[in-house]
């Protein structure tokens, strides 16, 4: 890991952390709930912690576009370039406002169609991951220091299967999982999944439907440091800068064997 890229990885974790404490400050209030064009949740929290990630990597990194998932709903998606930032304030917006906790800030740096750098915070369970390259994968519990982690090799007793709490009775979830020998299911909210998958605590994360990059570049980008791997449904690495940055189906996997 070269100075730049730790001192990087330092101003982003430090953003991730105050977008976070935004999103807390909340949290514990009451708050409104809208649907998006797509449907999907916003918040003031998304809107509040976007502004602060935004700000701050644009003072510090000018030259670097930022690719936000409300910046995109509100102003439309910018062009595609070899360089960004893909980032998601508030991932789990449903965990948000269903108060479960696992809910997460995301920032990733895409070089060349790759993530290369990437933070998943979740201020509410107090877990900070995060990465910049090979052997880099680190986890920080709130309070404590970042700690190495590494993905595992697939268990002889069977897999440890990570799904999102929404999916977890999905159909295609049940048609896939019978051809692996899986030990046990445990579901999870938001980017979080990539961080149980890079600790070491669970071996793959199967997801069918369609994602933006803002959702899986920061978790890849750990996984990937982490010795894991993320492919699509064909087997073909997960690239980023695809137009309206947009994911098909994809497998999360840990260190192959």
């Amino acid at each position: 890991m070269s100075t730049d890229s730790r001192e990087m990885l330092d101003i982003v974790c430090r953003t991730a952390v105050l977008a976070g404490e935004a999103i807390l400050k909340v949290y514990a209030e009451e708050f409104d709930v809208r649907h998006k064009a797509d449907k999907t949740l916003v918040t003031e929290a998304d809107l509040a912690a976007e502004r602060i990630i935004v700000e701050r990597l644009m003072a510090a990194f000018p030259d670097i576009t930022c690719v936000a998932e409300e910046l995109c709903e509100a102003e439309g998606m910018p062009p595609c370039c070899d360089r960004f930032w893909a980032i998601d304030p508030l991932d789990g917006t449903r965990e948000f406002v269903a108060r479960n906790g696992e809910f997460a800030v995301l920032i990733a740096l895409v070089e060349e169609g790759r993530p290369v750098l990437g933070v998943v915070h979740g201020p509410a369970v107090g877990l900070t991951y995060a990465a910049c390259g090979p052997g880099t994968a680190t986890r920080r519990r709130r309070g404590g220091a970042p700690e190495p982690i590494q993905a595992r090799l697939p268990p002889p007793d069977g897999l440890v299967i990570v799904h999102s709490r929404s999916h977890e009775n999905s159909r295609r979830l049940a048609e896939f999982l019978p051809a692996y020998p899986v030990k046990a299911r445990k579901s999870c909210g938001s980017a979080l999944k990539f961080g149980v998958i890079a600790a070491g605590e669970g071996d793959m994360y199967p997801r069918f439907g369609t994602t933006m990059e803002w959702d899986t570049a920061a978790g890849q980008a750990i996984l990937e440091a982490a010795g894991g791997r993320v492919e699509t449904l064909a087997g073909t690495p997960l690239t980023y800068g695809k137009p309206g940055f947009k994911n098909d189906g994809f497998i999360a996997w840990g260190r192959r064997a």
